[in-house]
C-alpha cells in the first residue's frame, strides 16, 4: 500500500533527527547490504541510508535497487542521503496516520 502524502510527510519529521545506520560504500549493493537493510528496516522501520555513489543516476539506480529488494517505500531523498519506510506487521514500532 503506497504512502499517502500527509504520513510521508509524518514519516519525514521523525526521519529528520535520525543519523544514517547504513552506509553504502564502494562495493555498492551487495548482499550483504541488502540483508543489512532487511534487518534494520524489520528492526526500525524507518532507516536512514548514506548511498556513497558517484552521480545522480547512480544514486537514483541504488534507491529503486533497495525500493524493489527491501519492499521498502522511498520517504525522502536528499544528496547522498535517502530515507526508507517498510512496516512490521508483526512488531509495529511506528503509528502511522490514517486519511
Amino acid at each position: 500500500m503506497p504512502l499517502t502524502k500527509k504520513q510521508i510527510r509524518q514519516l519525514k519529521s521523525l526521519v529528520h533527527h535520525l543519523n544514517p545506520v547504513v552506509i553504502i560504500g564502494q562495493n555498492g549493493l551487495t548482499d550483504a547490504v541488502f540483508n543489512e537493510i532487511d534487518i534494520t528496516l524489520n528492526t526500525h522501520e524507518l532507516v536512514k541510508i548514506r548511498l556513497n555513489a558517484g552521480d545522480r543516476d547512480e544514486r537514483q539506480t541504488m534507491i529503486d535497487a533497495i525500493c524493489n529488494q527491501c519492499h521498502a517505500e522511498l520517504v525522502q531523498s536528499i544528496g547522498h542521503v535517502a530515507a526508507f519506510y517498510r512496516a512490521n506487521p508483526d512488531n509495529p514500532v511506528i503509528a502511522l496516520t490514517r486519511d
